[in-house]
């Protein structure tokens, strides 16, 4: 393995097992430790690497991480487990058998589809990548990588699927057009010429007119927060238009329907605040029908509703009084009230959380929940208790 990433000589793989939990305060000391068995510079800084990647990825693959390798742009885009699997189920419902994971990167992925049962050649285009990735499926049967252009190198498999994850990240930030994906977008779905079958992440801020007429775009979220969008085509689609996969407490829930406006009206006595991924999916009117509420303005994304709302797609707060806006006035309310530690929730208004509260000066015992919107050309600031959700 001489010609191994640094992170992959055996060597590199004993070491980082010896550091055990890692913690940047004890970076100096880990250093002088490995340096003082013989290990070069080089193959210390890649482990040190690694250990500081592995903290990092327990968030995403829990106890897992332990025995993987990352690389910060990998960790990063990398598909969590929970979700792996909900994109592997799709293919096996759909008759699949043999999946070409065209852009692998570490290999989260083609573990979700090797985990289902379902054979994978894996590609990536970058070595270093792909010998990573190889680390990581090591213990999944039927998982073979390439080190290869998988946008010319998947269709010359007997694979009967593909998927892909192209990179929407450079140097400069996020990428937002799809043609500067890497690879670009149009490239990737030219693929459905050889695989109906097609599946491909893309960013949660995709524009909807973006999408293919014939494809099914979901969006999808975990315990709150949006973590992906994917593109469903062909048998892996279940339906033609936009779906919001909500995942809470290890349960998850779709919402499929029409992306219609939601009528707006007066503000009632409780506020619901939708999903980020039914907001995404476009699919506020469609909650709004199914719960009796509608939109407190046309062009904000807070529902309104007589009472409480029960719905995975929602939370429902109590609204329980209108506070000023002016952040002074705030302060001198909150502190009349003893609130010390305040949740700040805002949709559209130039104020932010991080902005307003060391204006406050918040003092006391209380807790409480404020919302900063705006109902026409009036801003406002809600004291809301949450019910559901």
């Amino acid at each position: 393995m001489t010609d191994a990433p640094p992170e992959l000589t055996p060597e590199a793989i004993e070491a980082l097992g010896s550091l055990g939990e890692y913690r940047e305060t004890d970076a100096l000391a880990a250093s002088t430790r490995l340096r003082a068995t013989g290990l070069s510079p080089e193959t210390v800084a890649a482990v040190l690497t690694q250990a500081r990647l592995r903290a990092k990825g327990r968030a995403k693959f829990g106890d897992a991480a332990a025995r993987m390798l990352f690389t910060p742009a990998g960790l990063e885009q990398a598909t969590r487990p929970l979700v792996a699997d909900m994109h592997a189920r799709r293919y096996v419902d759909a008759g699949a058998t043999h999946v070409a994971d065209a852009t692998c990167g570490i290999g989260a992925d083609a573990a979700g589809f090797a985990r289902a049962g379902l054979r994978v050649t894996a590609f990536d285009l970058d070595p270093h990548t792909a010998a990573i990735a190889r680390h990581n499926l090591r213990d999944h049967a039927g998982v073979e990588v390439r080190c290869a252009d998988g946008l010319t190198g998947a269709p010359l498999t007997d694979a009967d699927a593909a998927f892909a994850d192209p990179a929407r990240r450079n140097e400069r930030g996020r990428r937002h057009r799809l043609e500067d994906y890497s690879p670009p977008m149009p490239d990737v779905l030219a693929l459905r010429g050889r695989f109906p079958a097609l599946g491909v992440k893309v960013a949660p801020a995709i524009e909807h007119d973006q999408i293919p007429a014939d494809a099914e775009a979901e969006w999808v979220s975990v315990d709150g927060t949006v973590v992906e969008a994917g593109l469903w085509c062909g048998p892996l689609a279940r339906t033609t238009g936009h779906a919001a996969t909500v995942v809470r407490a290890g349960t998850v829930h779709t919402l499929t329907g029409s992306t219609d406006r939601a009528d707006a009206g007066e503000l009632g006595d409780h506020l619901v605040e939708p999903d980020g991924a039914v907001i995404r999916a476009g699919l506020i009117g469609e909650l709004a029908d199914r719960t009796g509420a509608h939109l407190i303005d046309p062009s904000i994304a807070y529902l309104t509703s007589s009472g409480p709302v029960d719905s995975p797609f929602a939370t429902s707060f109590r609204i329980l009084d209108e506070l000023p806006f002016a952040p002074k006035a705030l302060a001198k309310e909150l502190r009349a009230r003893g609130i010390g530690r305040l949740e700040i929730k805002k949709r559209g208004v130039d104020v932010t959380p991080e902005e307003l509260r060391p204006r406050l000066r918040l003092s006391g015992e209380g807790a409480a929940t404020i919302v900063l919107t705006r109902i026409g050309h009036t801003r406002v600031t809600l004291l809301v208790e949450r019910v559901t959700g």
